[in-house]
């Protein structure tokens, strides 16, 4: 099985994870949110390279030696890379034990695809957007329930050291009080690591 890329970038120091990582980043979004990072990874002009698990370990096996050294490893992003389950959860059986995998996810994906990685990965990086449904519909173009359910799917079945969950203010969107508002909720269900920011939008 192939998945669709739209970059491999090498080399990033503190953005990803610990020590050297190197970002994985998958073609393919569920969502449309209205300041997306990657716009790219939803139009087909945007579609890198297809690899598979195999052929994708040893594009970024030269790195071994960092990602040693140093504590660092794979991080998967996109897009949404919990699409390409199978693939992610083929690449960690594979790869080296002492790697760190990180995962940036979205969540909105079933829960079959969140439990397929789970056992794997040393650090989830979940970008909420806002528990609010009706100020995610609005952002995202897409229903949050999902997203709700595979929060507390993690809650109850991984230790939350390896949870930090991304809360951003959107501008015309949600507001300080939202933010906080989401915080409360995602620390009644056991989540202690937050990233809380602005969107600074050009």
């Amino acid at each position: 099985m192939k998945a669709p890329l739209i970059a491999i970038c090498r080399h990033r120091l503190a953005l990803d994870g610990e020590g050297v990582v190197t970002l994985v980043a998958f073609h393919g979004c569920p969502l449309s949110c209205r300041y997306c990072l990657n716009p790219h990874c939803r139009e087909p002009e945007g579609l890198w390279r297809r690899m598979d698990a195999r052929e994708l370990l040893d594009e970024v096996m030269v790195d071994d030696l960092y990602f040693q050294a140093t504590g660092g490893g794979v991080t998967f992003g996109g897009g949404e890379p919990l699409l390409r389950s199978a693939v992610i959860a083929d690449f960690c059986r594979h790869c080296p034990p002492q790697w760190h995998i990180g995962i940036e996810t979205s969540l909105a994906v079933t829960q079959r695809r969140l439990a397929e990685v789970a056992p794997y990965v040393h650090r989830f990086i979940v970008d909420v957007k806002d528990m609010d449904p009706d100020i995610y519909r609005r952002y995202t173009g897409c229903d949050n329930s999902r997203v709700t359910a595979n929060l507390g799917w993690l809650a109850r079945n991984v230790d939350h050291s390896r949870v930090v969950i991304r809360l951003p203010r959107i501008p015309g969107y949600n507001t300080p009080a939202d933010v906080a508002r989401s915080r409360r909720q995602l620390e009644d269900m056991g989540f202690t690591l937050f990233d809380c920011f602005d969107y600074l939008l050009p």
